[in-house]
């Protein structure tokens, strides 16, 4: 794509006007590249999906998109044909907020999966620890307009007060939100991982207005968490995402101990411009040229967020 026909923020690649009685529609690469970069051992994809199946787990009457099925089975065999060892399953919008799809799929993967909730504010106690045992161990707040019709803020700090010990509050927005959100992002009282950096502008660089904007905000507090992750949503010259390359690397460089990464598997709204899995896992070296901090980026970052238990094990064991 040259220069001059850029998507602004990658989003003129994604179509978000689908309704839920749409065609179903596939937005993953069907048989995706064998990655040249090898990850390394205990390798966490840490943002992926499930979709249904639709028979077992009907989409969200609410839903902006009405995928085909992309179940557990799919997402184990591209874990393993990427050389991954784990997986964290972020509730997909297109499912609202009934997690049995996610549960379903945790529940398949024999401990090598936990989840990232959606739940309805006024969930009770009994449900969010029946979602802990079922291996969720955060909730998800989207405030992409095209995906969900209500965001209230003051309920979602009302649930975050509530949330089990040891989870997590995990943050979709854009970036020409981010300095409205910065109150409500202060007043949450647990850790907060942000989704695909807040969908930064990488076209401006590293030093740009919304990668300045982000670098402030996780200088803002310790316990905020970032996924370097999607740049065929955010990069809109296409592959080989070169300007994400440039923007990101150095904000990993920075922050080695609070970054994450995923393959947003099965790429939600990208049916457009779908991009190959394989690809995606060589940016890795690409973001991370150090295997230290590509250690960091994919095994202990996640590790730490999500299997917190197994990491106090290796060290009591070590």
């Amino acid at each position: 794509m040259a220069r001059g026909r850029r998507a602004p923020h990658g989003r003129g690649m994604e179509n978000s006007n689908l309704s839920a009685d749409a065609t179903r529609i596939i937005s993953w690469h069907q048989q995706p590249s064998v990655p040249r970069f090898r990850v390394p051992a205990g390798a966490v994809d840490a943002h992926c999906h499930v979709f249904g199946p639709m028979a077992e787990f009907p989409f969200s009457a609410k839903a902006k998109y009405l995928p085909e099925d992309a179940g557990s089975e799919m997402l184990f065999a591209l874990r393993d044909h990427l050389g991954f060892a784990r997986n964290v399953i972020v509730q997909a919008s297109c499912h609202g907020t009934d997690n049995s799809a996610t549960l379903a799929a945790i529940a398949k993967a024999d401990g090598k999966a936990r989840g990232v909730a959606v739940v309805d504010p006024d969930i009770g106690a009994a449900d969010l620890a029946a979602l802990h045992e079922g291996g969720i161990r955060g909730i998800r707040f989207n405030f992409l307009k095209r995906l969900v019709d209500d965001a209230p803020k003051d309920r979602f700090l009302e649930v975050a007060q509530r949330l089990p010990e040891g989870w997590h509050i995990v943050i979709y927005f854009e970036a020409d939100i981010l300095a409205e959100l910065r109150p409500f992002l202060a007043a949450l009282p647990v850790p907060l991982v942000i989704d695909h950096m807040g969908r930064p502008d990488v076209s401006q660089g590293p030093d740009g207005t919304d990668m300045r904007a982000l670098r402030s905000l996780l200088d803002s507090r310790s316990d905020i968490y970032f996924k370097a992750t999607c740049p065929d949503r955010l990069d809109g010259d296409g592959p080989p995402w070169d300007d994400f390359a440039h923007a990101v690397a150095p904000l990993v460089a920075e922050y080695p101990d609070r970054v994450l990464w995923g393959t947003d598997w099965p790429h939600p709204n990208m049916q457009a411009a779908i991009p190959d899995d394989g690809a995606l896992v060589d940016m890795i070296p690409r973001i991370a040229p150090t295997a230290d901090l590509q250690h960091k980026m994919l095994v202990a970052n996640p590790m730490r967020l999500y299997w917190p238990e197994e990491m106090l094990e290796n060290v009591r064991g070590g």
